[in-house]
């Protein structure tokens, strides 16, 4: 039975928690049956959402307008992370294929990318697109590490590292060599700045990193400069996330959502029953978070709207 979830609430921790929720607002479960829920990319011109189901391999479509769930596309390669471009296209990242896709309007599928240097990707994981039209994506190696995400091979590379498809020219390059687990990634409003999640959590003390880096984004916007730790994760790991109009960070977690201040605060948490692997902006004003919580779909409604391709970062 969906609805109202019963018990969950959230944990204000700094009073400008109070600006991007209403005291109204409750989380609705709107869906549940997936192994692993991931991904999440809103539709505008469909009212509709669409995430993968990544070891039921599948991705599934919620239809805002009747709140029906049906299947998008099966087989779907183990996809995980998807984003729409700036002309509505859906772009997926496949753990199964080992790629980087782009679903064409007329149902046709683009691969984008799939090799570096010769070398097959370990298994794209999270994907953003700049205004320009280029493509950002991570590659660690959970979609090879075993048959349950994707499928067990070894790291043809052997190393997992940050990308970027130049959106002219469609050419690769690795935009950032430094992170064990890189994995959910997304921009600063004004996209001066590149969000990314290091999930790494292994007994190695240079492995458990469980935080989101913020990296300056060069002038010619095409590589990265200096970074700092933005964020370390208080419960489990930080996956995918997305920011707002005026900047904050809205990250998922082991105990729901954090939402972060853009001067790297924690000012509370949106309380789900279930680990959250990633969210996502909808709604007709982008005013409602979509919540992806392992086997459920999640949504709140809130008081902000979700950043847009670009926008000035507001004074908050």
């Amino acid at each position: 039975m969906f609805g109202i979830i019963d018990g969950t609430g959230s944990t204000v921790l700094d009073p400008r928690f109070h600006r991007v929720i209403p005291g109204s607002a409750r989380v609705e479960r709107l869906w549940s049956g997936s192994r692993w829920a991931e991904g999440p990319a809103w539709f505008r011109a469909h009212n509709a959402l669409v995430w993968s189901d990544i070891p039921n391999d599948r991705m599934l479509r919620f239809d805002a307008l009747t709140g029906q769930v049906g299947v998008f596309r099966q087989p779907a390669r183990n996809a995980n992370g998807n984003t729409v471009d700036p002309q509505g296209r859906l772009v997926t990242c496949e753990h199964g294929a080992r790629q980087v896709t782009r679903t064409e309007h007329d149902g046709s599928i683009t691969v984008l990318a799939s090799h570096w240097q010769g070398k097959r990707l370990n298994s794209p994981n999270d994907v953003v697109v700049r205004s320009d039209g280029s493509i950002w994506f991570t590659d660690p190696d959970y979609g090879i590490l075993s048959d349950y995400e994707g499928n067990k091979a070894q790291s043809e590379i052997g190393a997992c590292h940050v990308y970027r498809i130049d959106g002219a020219t469609g050419a690769l390059s690795v935009v950032a060599d430094d992170f064990v687990k890189p994995n959910g990634l997304a921009f600063s409003p004004d996209e001066r700045i590149l969000y990314i999640a290091d999930s790494a959590s292994g007994p190695d003390p240079k492995d458990g990193r469980r935080h989101i880096r913020a990296c300056t984004v060069a002038d010619d916007g095409a590589s990265l400069g200096a970074s700092t730790v933005f964020a370390t994760c208080t419960a489990g790991v930080f996956d995918g996330f997305r920011l707002d109009a005026e900047g904050r960070l809205w990250a998922s977690a082991a105990d729901g959502v954090h939402i972060y201040h853009p001067d790297g605060t924690l000012i509370g948490k949106i309380g789900i029953p279930e680990v959250v692997a990633n969210v996502c902006w909808g709604g007709p004003k982008l005013n409602r978070l979509f919540i992806c919580g392992t086997s459920s779909l999640y949504a709140i409604m809130t008081a902000t709207n979700g950043a847009t391709w670009p926008v000035v970062a507001a004074t908050v």
